[in-house]
């Protein structure tokens, strides 16, 4: 990221917006915002498969289901927060697992980059579906959109879901059922 261009940009929209940037509590406000921007939006710079390179063998073929996962994003069309949980299941094939860490750091980078909500979960059931090559994988979100909220199209608090399933996930409803309930 191009700090001294964020800083120049957000001192020209305070400007923009009829507001003094060089008024005493808005002169660090660039900085700041330039600041923050490297923080959430740091999964821009980092590779998503390797995060899912270590793998353990552990006889291990039922679903294993990490939920309740908190992230945040940024919609990539208003620039505003988009924040809730995520839950993803899978089902190991070959004995193939990962660690837990590894899932909610996978959700913690996808979602440190511009997004919207539907590929953000579509991306991350694909990652898992490519390195880890499970039976199966599931994944809900559950967000609140400040976009939406601020400009007042939402009730507060109402949340957006979305959902992305493969394999087993997708062809047996069985298999389906029991994610949706454990999600629960």
């Amino acid at each position: 990221m191009d700090n001294n261009k964020i800083q120049k940009i957000i001192r020209e929209l305070l400007a923009a917006l009829g507001e003094n940037p060089d008024r005493k509590e808005l002169r660090k406000t660039p900085a700041r915002v330039a600041e923050m921007y490297e923080k959430i939006l740091s999964g821009m710079k980092k590779n998503a498969d390797a995060i899912l390179q270590t793998v353990h063998d552990l006889k291990h073929d039922e679903m294993v289901l990490m939920k309740d996962v908190p992230f945040y994003s940024v919609c990539e069309h208003h620039l505003t927060p988009f924040f809730g949980k995520c839950h993803i299941g899978y089902i190991p094939k070959n004995n193939k697992i990962v660690g837990i860490g590894r899932i909610a750091e996978l959700i913690d980078v996808m979602s440190k980059r511009l997004q919207v909500q539907e590929r953000l979960t579509t991306e991350i059931a694909n990652i898992i579906m490519k390195n880890l090559k499970p039976k199966g994988v599931g994944v809900v979100i559950e967000a609140r959109h400040l976009c939406l909220e601020m400009r007042g199209y939402t009730i507060p608090e109402s949340a957006i879901v979305t959902s992305a399933v493969r394999g087993l996930f997708r062809n047996d409803i069985k298999t389906r059922e029991e994610f949706l309930k454990l999600i629960k």
